[in-house]
């Protein structure tokens, strides 16, 4: 049996801990869902891309809560259409998304359109209906600071038996452990930031 590695803060750093702590209260506040992607190099981009293909989704977003706590923007879209949709606002509070940043449970569901709770605004806007769903809460700096979502979707009018093959909970678990992983390299390049450590 391999031994096990054991390790423990260092009570040297003890004092500069409060110091660490307010340094990056005040780096999670300066992120807005405007800069929010320049926090996403190639690698996280890379594994976003390939969590949502191995899923069958047609895209994905990144939605990160405004400054005022009115609205979640869409930061970060993968889909044809992400230049329409990159800042569009959903008001906290209605849709899916809002529910889940509420809840900070993850959410998966097929037939989506049939939920009452479910904002058609973008599908109306785009002419698209979104038939499967999956939403997660999205945390960095140990807050809950936005969803990432990725849906499944057929065009407005769509034949029946045109609907695609839908979501299930195994997928909904895949893209919770994309989000833990976003989670850590974010946190991981702020911390690695503000500490000066860098790898030469």
């Amino acid at each position: 049996m391999a031994d096990r590695l054991t390790f423990l803060p260092n009570e040297r750093f003890a004092p500069l801990r409060g110091v660490l702590h307010d340094h990056l209260a005040r780096v999670a506040q300066a992120i807005t869902p405007e800069n929010f992607p320049t926090l996403c190099d190639p690698l996280i981009r890379g594994i976003f891309k390939n969590a949502l293909n191995a899923v069958g989704a047609h895209e994905g977003s990144i939605w990160i809560v405004d400054d005022k706590r009115e609205n979640l923007v869409n930061a970060l879209n993968t889909g044809p259409q992400a230049a329409q949709l990159v800042g569009y606002k959903q008001p906290l509070g209605t849709g899916i998304i809002s529910m889940v940043m509420a809840n900070e449970q993850g959410f998966v569901e097929n037939k989506v359109y049939q939920n009452a709770i479910h904002s058609k605004a973008v599908d109306n806007s785009l002419k698209v209906v979104t038939h499967a769903m999956i939403a997660v809460p999205f945390y960095y700096l140990k807050a809950c600071r936005g969803v990432i979502s990725c849906v499944q979707l057929m065009p407005a009018g769509a034949a029946p038996g045109a609907e695609p093959e839908g979501f299930d909970p195994d997928d909904l678990i895949r893209i919770q452990n994309t989000a833990s992983i976003i989670t850590d390299l974010i946190d991981y390049r702020l911390l690695s930031t503000a500490v000066a450590w860098t790898q030469s």
